[in-house]
């Protein structure tokens, strides 16, 4: 495995938006890629409170998740989290809990994050080593 995809990369491909992000994935064989059970548990939490208007974004996501399945947060990936948790300045330590939970993941899996969030991992690629690559942008 390679590469394990943000929320927002799994939401472009499961609207077919962004044909860059759409090429690169259709590059890729199954099992180069994978998601976080986090991102499952945003993306499921999206398709919830979009009701009925989500079955076809809700069908192409189990098409994703065929390719690219979801990975359970486990014992290592926490004990990244605490670590990159433990290096951030104080006011830092309770924002964005659930994006340093998904950068611990791909830590934790030496893969690179694919997200269009670039912004919100920089101290995590300062902190940890996080890897991350754009798709959108390429």
């Amino acid at each position: 495995m390679h590469y394990l995809l943000d929320t927002n990369i799994c939401i472009y491909l499961s609207r077919g938006a962004h044909s860059s992000v759409i090429r690169k994935f259709a590059t890729l064989s199954r099992g180069d890629a994978a998601i976080s059970s986090l991102t499952l548990a945003e993306l499921t939490v999206g398709l919830e409170l979009a009701g009925v208007a989500a079955a076809r974004e809700s069908y192409l996501l189990g098409a994703v998740l065929e390719r690219a399945p979801s990975l359970p947060f486990d014992d290592s990936a926490a004990r990244c989290y605490a670590r990159l948790t433990a290096r951030l300045p104080s006011p830092d330590r309770r924002r964005n809990v659930i994006d340093r939970m998904i950068a611990a993941h791909a830590i934790s899996l030496d893969v690179t994050l694919v997200t269009n969030n670039e912004r919100d991992f920089v101290a995590y690629s300062e902190a940890g080593g996080l890897r991350v690559e754009n798709w959108v942008a390429a």
